[in-house]
């Protein structure tokens, strides 16, 4: 795991007074993955900024929109090691034929990306 420090970022809601305080952890593929994505910490960190400063407080309120974020997070620090397919990452298997399919999916663009999982530690709007 690696646990990058707290953003503070303003939101795009109206008369741009709202802000959200986020503390997010890097679930990393193993302990060599970690030089790795230190490499392209201020990359991922800047990305993350401008995914959030694009939301505004009522999308980050709901749990859908916190999910949406993770996994826009997840694409944004996969980017410096190749990207992942939007299908890897949103795959919703309806059938157990699609489900190993889809399952071994996404398992062989965890196995490419050192970045597995992206964790909220804190999440405050105000």
């Amino acid at each position: 795991y690696l646990p990058l420090d707290n953003m503070v970022v303003n939101l795009a809601d109206q008369g741009g007074e709202r802000v959200a305080q986020i503390g997010i952890t890097l679930e990393l593929q193993d302990a060599a993955a970690m030089e790795k994505v230190k490499q392209y910490l201020p990359t991922i960190r800047s990305g993350i900024l401008l995914l959030v400063s694009q939301r505004t407080s009522e999308d980050l309120l709901k749990i859908e929109g916190k999910e949406k974020l993770a996994k826009d997070i997840l694409r944004e620090a996969s980017e410096p090691f190749g990207g992942i397919d939007e299908e890897e990452v949103d795959a919703e298997p309806s059938k157990s034929a699609s489900k190993t399919k889809s399952t071994r999916k996404r398992r062989r663009a965890q196995v490419d990306q050192p970045v597995q999982r992206v964790l909220f530690s804190s999440f405050i709007v105000q």
